[in-house]
């Protein structure tokens, strides 16, 4: 593998965590990730780090259940590829849940081979319970059974673990950052300093860190939709005039500002 993957090569990687979730290939799944690799799923839950963990988080969310992926779009940035798509996750019951989601998967070379680094999956949890919760009774069943599912797997401390997922900014920050999104498709500076952070990061693809003005500049005439509320992050799809992405807007600790804003296209 070269050391600069090609975006054929990194989509290849990714392409081939779906196949594997739909063939029920336990091995195959785990094996795309890097010895020291995480999965947070949902972002703001506590992450799996490392194989053993990564098998048993297979073990309890992707080995009992049917999941298809209704991919979007695709975004390669750098060595990231977020993918823009809803998962639709059938459980034992029958019951099916359709998940809005941005999925983050960070890749780097180990030992020859693409590997994936970190997949960090931005969805509500609290969502996914209200569907579950309203599909009637085989949506109850389904939930009392990933009760003891989980904690067999993941231990007391695994499943509070998940449920911290719950926990973030909510839907106080999926408004606060549509207003930032719209305020920098308006190129409106003073509304975009308002509600960042006194010193932000600001990214555009693979250009790194830049200032407000040339963000701004750059990000003229953005447009979004799909807000997703994960932990301190929302993401977004954007258009934009490189095409489409995904705008990734993290908030400080106490979920009032934004301190950073990074565009992936």
């Amino acid at each position: 593998m070269p050391a600069n993957p090609t975006a054929a090569e990194l989509l290849a990687t990714v392409e081939a965590s779906p196949r594997a979730v739909g063939a029920h290939d336990r091995t195959a799944w785990v094996d795309l990730f890097a010895g020291n690799g995480s999965v947070e799923d949902p972002v703001g839950s506590r992450p799996h780090v490392g194989r053993a963990a990564i098998e048993r988080f297979y073990d309890t969310f992707i080995g009992p259940n049917g999941i298809a992926f209704d991919v979007a779009n695709d975004v390669v940035c750098g060595t990231t590829v977020f993918r823009d798509l809803t998962i639709a996750t059938t459980m034992s019951t029958g019951v099916t849940l359709h998940v809005p989601m941005h999925l983050r998967y960070d890749l780097a070379e180990v030992e020859g081979t693409l590997k994936i680094v970190a997949l960090r999956a931005h969805w509500e949890l609290a969502g996914m319970i209200g569907q579950l919760l309203g599909s009637g009774v085989g949506g109850l069943v389904a939930g009392a059974k990933l009760g003891p599912q989980l904690i067999g797997n993941q231990g007391i401390g695994g499943a509070l673990g998940f449920m911290q997922g719950l926990r973030g900014v909510g839907a106080a920050g999926r408004r606060a950052a549509g207003s930032l999104l719209d305020a920098v498709g308006r190129g409106e500076v003073p509304a975009m300093r308002s509600a960042l952070a006194p010193v932000p990061r600001l990214g555009w693809g693979t250009d790194g860190v830049m200032s407000l003005e040339d963000f701004t500049t750059r990000a003229k005439g953005l447009r979004w939709s799909k807000p997703i509320a994960g932990g301190r992050t929302v993401t977004a799809t954007v258009d934009t005039r490189d095409g489409r992405g995904v705008a990734q807007l993290d908030f400080t600790d106490r979920g009032t500002r934004v301190e950073s804003v990074r565009i992936f296209v």
